[in-house]
């Protein structure tokens, strides 16, 4: 069996090719693969914004004819930049499992003290839909009191567009998909060393920051691939099934039709993402469609719609029994990233500049406020979720998870820096029949003080909180799985539980 598989020909391009191919041939030991690679309208045009382009998929659709005529059997896209109408005449018949659909903020750090003195911020990107979602966030993201945040035009591949950040003086910054670097820079092919060589010198001159998807929702299926052939191709469509990645395929067919209901198109500042995971998919859609409305959705889609009686419900709000004791134990020597989950966990004193990740994003924004660089979030999805910056980082990374002396062991090294003591007395919560807890240790000392609490309805979380919960209401009799549900806030339970 002898395939062509068909795609740009920028470094990308020819990578996500290959990608194709090794895992045909993985399936298909005896299959040769010949690559077609050529440039697109995008490629050729490089001065204005896609946005601007009146043309539809400037780089997908030379590669139709190829297809039509039979010169390929195959063309591999970043599913992101084909258009959200259907062909007639061909479908996506397989994608690869997804790369990290997040995007990715460089920063020079050459560019800090400008920033700081003139408080402004310039920032490299042609997405209306980057520049909608971020600007506001990036004042209060950034450690480094920018109160204006201003986005600038710029056109290329990733590495050229990394090469324009360093050369002009006059940006700050750059943002760019961060599946798009990740996937350059882990690249095995020998063909790529140089520009992996030059990616690796410009990052030792910038910092960066993943940008979280509650603030700033992917484009349309950003991360994935998509495999394109003729639909009367019944034989590829058969060998494409053992090689198709189908919770990807879901997520990037579900965010392309949601895009399409808008009208579709690189112009729109929406941004959606879907996230699968064990309690259900996480649907992110924020930004502003072009009929003036305003998107601003998070939530688990398969949360549990049981309803409770507003008087019996109790949110903890800035509850707690407890006061913070600092200690005094040192900064183990070999931790050179830390996973922070409460901002007055940071000690003081503590100077570190190597990677740091918070739990949520108000822990990002005190830490920030302190001129500390937070590398990025788990979005309050729990510490379990992938961090995924092995790429990035320059050494190989040992974390430690900043806690308090009490805290249940997890999977992660644990640097105590402070302990619990009980402090105020308790509202009496044996009134109440539904709870929502912030804090596992919080749950813990309620259970202990009001043990009939175990009865009552609870929800968090879907994180090490969740974990904690669950252990303890197992130990009962009367445990039952809807007497525990995940939300992603405190708002979501709320508006999807209160009567």
């Amino acid at each position: 069996m002898r395939l062509k598989i068909s795609a740009r020909q920028s470094d990308l391009a020819r990578l996500q090719a290959y990608m194709v191919g090794d895992a045909l041939i993985r399936k298909n030991p005896g299959c040769t693969i010949e690559y077609r690679f050529k440039e697109s309208l995008g490629d050729k045009n490089l001065t204005d914004p896609l946005w601007k382009i009146p043309e539809k998929g400037v780089f997908t659709e030379d590669f139709n004819q190829e297809l039509l005529s039979g010169e390929t059997d195959m063309v591999v896209h970043s599913w992101k930049d084909l258009p959200t109408e259907l062909r007639p005449h061909s479908e996506i018949v397989a994608t690869l499992p997804r790369a990290d659909q997040r995007d990715l903020l460089l920063i020079k750090k050459s560019s800090f003290d400008r920033i700081r003195s003139t408080g402004i911020a310039r920032i490299y990107s042609s997405s209306p839909r980057r520049a909608y979602n971020l600007t506001d966030f990036l004042k209060s993201a950034l450690p480094l009191n920018a109160k204006d945040v201003q986005f600038e035009s710029v056109r290329g591949n990733i590495p050229t567009r990394v090469r324009k950040l360093i050369a002009d003086t006059a940006i700050d910054g750059l943002i760019v998909a961060k599946a798009a670097l990740d996937r350059l820079l882990t690249a095995k092919q020998l063909e790529f060393a140089e520009m992996q060589v030059q990616l690796r010198t410009y990052l030792t001159q910038l910092d960066w920051m993943v940008l979280p998807l509650a603030v700033n929702p992917n484009a349309a299926a950003q991360g994935a691939l998509a495999i394109e052939v003729l639909k009367t191709r019944e034989d590829l469509k058969k060998i494409f099934a053992e090689i198709n990645h189908a919770d990807t395929y879901f997520c990037a067919e579900q965010e392309r039709k949601i895009l399409a209901s808008f009208g579709g198109g690189c112009h729109q500042k929406i941004g959606i993402a879907i996230l699968r995971r064990p309690y259900g998919d996480v649907q992110i859609l924020k930004g502003l469609t072009t009929a003036g409305v305003l998107l601003d959705q998070h939530e688990i889609l398969k949360a549990s719609s049981q309803k409770f009686a507003a008087s019996k419900m109790w949110p903890q709000d800035e509850f707690s029994p407890f006061q913070r004791k600092a200690l005094n134990n040192p900064l183990p020597s070999n931790a050179n990233a830390l996973f922070v989950t409460k901002a007055e966990a940071w000690p003081e004193a503590l100077k570190f500049d190597q990677y740091v990740w918070t739990a949520g994003l108000q822990t990002w924004k005190r830490l920030a406020a302190k001129g500390i660089w937070v590398h990025g979030c788990s979005e309050s999805l729990g510490e379990n979720e992938e961090i995924r910056i092995e790429s990035l980082a320059s050494q190989p990374l040992n974390w430690y998870k900043i806690s308090h002396s009490d805290g249940m062991k997890t999977d992660k090294n644990e640097w105590a820096t402070y302990e619990l003591i009980p402090q105020k007395e308790w509202p009496d919560l044996t009134a109440y029949k539904s709870f929502y807890w912030n804090s596992g240790s919080l749950f813990l000392a309620a259970l202990k003080k009001f043990p009939s609490l175990a009865s009552a309805s609870h929800a968090c979380g879907p994180g090490h909180t969740y974990t904690i919960i669950r252990s303890e209401l197992e130990k009962t009799k009367t445990f039952a799985d809807e007497k525990l549900q995940i939300f992603l806030n405190q708002n979501e339970w709320r508006q999807k539980c209160q009567i």
